[in-house]
């Protein structure tokens, strides 16, 4: 709460309010387009923008420019500061780079290796935290900016090797959480699942214990609060695990296994469950967190066979769930009951890959470059418009779409495209 002095009077009173709101927006990160981590400002993918076409012209909407030459990989973007920020391999380092609202270099940080093994470059997205930025590498350096100026502020080296764990078959691809002081990120292993670095200086504040020697999943941590406790939600690579976000104490590991370890998708939580689900079969599921005197124990309530989502993430609204599957060759767009589990519809859309949300609309990207707009209704699966992007190199489109200050963001290999998505 704001305490002003009395003496003041009712207009010098109001412009004090305004200065101090005014700060207080800044340091959010407010002053523009905010997108500031992974999957938005609440972690579930849905934009708070309005005003947004909800159908598209044959050809798609217009494209406002191109920017190229950002490195390869299959990272996502975020915008704060009137700076829109994201991640690729150039000459075999992990570089970010900071463009402004035109496409323009701003700025580059290039001074950590990169991964160039299977699927080569970036994975994780930058996230932004008032003029910070953080980021963690394929291969596990950790690191933290000046999110105006790209200047090197901390770096936790090979957290893999610091806390004894060994990289996954795919590499690293966890966008990193600001949760107050600290820094969540999960190498997982045999010592530790979840650890959490003073964002301040990079050092150690606590580390779990191990979820059973798990390895890593390619999940991205979530925080969440019920019943009292501050929960870090996230996937290994066979269980979803909880952890006290204040102590760091391992409250439980519920199995979830899949094909490779390869648990991708964000778990997704409402009203004290939590629905995680995964590609190669290994489906989707429901689980039930009861808490009692700080203890949590789970239950799954429902498994479905439909939805395995590969990495293109799902989005929970109004009660269902939308998300692609992997079935080889007959991939769909899939709509689940939260409650039940039941299939609402499988449509194959633009096919199988990742997804926004935004006033009403899914924003629906195939791993082949076709954007799709389709009404977020449980009724049916209908495309309100879709376009192919322009790309001039034929590899998988994996970069989750952004939905932010009017425009459309799609990230693919070396290029950021920015598309004109408000109604006129």
């Amino acid at each position: 709460m704001l305490h002003i002095r009395k003496s003041l009077t009712p207009l010098l009173t109001l412009i004090v309010v305004c200065a101090l709101l005014s700060a207080v927006l800044r340091t959010a990160g407010a002053d523009g387009p905010y997108w500031p981590r992974f999957h938005g400002p609440k972690g579930d993918n849905h934009s708070p923008e309005t005003g947004l076409l909800k159908k598209w012209p044959a050809e798609g909407p217009k494209l406002l420019w191109t920017a190229k030459d950002l490195g390869f990989g299959y990272s996502s973007v975020t915008l704060a500061h009137n700076t829109i920020y994201t991640a690729g391999n150039i000459d075999k380092r992990t570089v970010i780079t900071a463009l402004d609202l035109d496409g323009k270099v701003r700025w580059t940080f290039n001074e950590l290796e990169g991964f160039e093994g299977h699927m080569r470059g970036t994975r994780a997205t930058p996230t932004i935290d008032g003029d910070r930025l953080y980021h963690k590498s394929p291969i596990g350096d950790v690191f933290c900016l000046n999110a105006r100026t790209g200047e090197k502020i901390w770096v936790v080296k090979n957290i893999l090797e610091k806390f004894g764990s060994e990289n996954i078959r795919w590499a690293l691809s966890e966008s990193l959480l600001i949760d107050g002081n600290n820094v969540i990120c999960c190498p997982c292993g045999p010592n530790t699942a979840v650890v959490a670095f003073d964002k301040m200086t990079g050092k150690l504040v606590w580390k779990s214990a191990s979820a059973k020697g798990d390895p890593a999943s390619y999940s991205s941590p979530v925080l969440v609060k019920y019943k009292g406790l501050r929960i870090i939600l996230t996937m290994t690579g066979k269980a979803l695990i909880g952890v006290n976000a204040d102590t760091g104490k391992l409250l439980f590991r519920h199995p979830h296994k899949t094909t490779f370890d390869a648990n991708v998708a964000n778990p997704v939580f409402h009203d004290g469950h939590v629905f995680v689900s995964s590609g190669y079969g290994g489906g989707s599921q429901l689980v039930k967190l009861t808490v009692i005197k700080g203890k949590v124990t789970t239950k799954r309530m429902w498994f479905s066979k439909e939805l395995d989502n590969h990495h293109g993430g799902v989005i929970l609204v109004d009660g269902y769930l939308y998300g692609s599957g992997h079935r080889a060759n007959d991939a769909k767009w899939i709509c689940l009951d939260w409650k039940t589990g039941k299939m609402k519809y499988a449509a194959k859309g633009v096919g199988k890959g990742s997804a926004a949300y935004a006033e009403g609309m899914l924003y629906t990207l195939s791993s082949r470059h076709i954007m799709g707009l389709v009404k977020a209704t449980p009724e049916a699966h209908v495309l309100s418009g879709k376009f192919k992007i322009p790309v001039p190199v034929d590899t998988t489109s994996r970069g989750h779409p952004v939905v932010c200050g009017g425009r459309l963001y799609i990230r693919y290999n070396d290029f950021l495209y920015a598309y004109d998505i408000k109604a006129p």
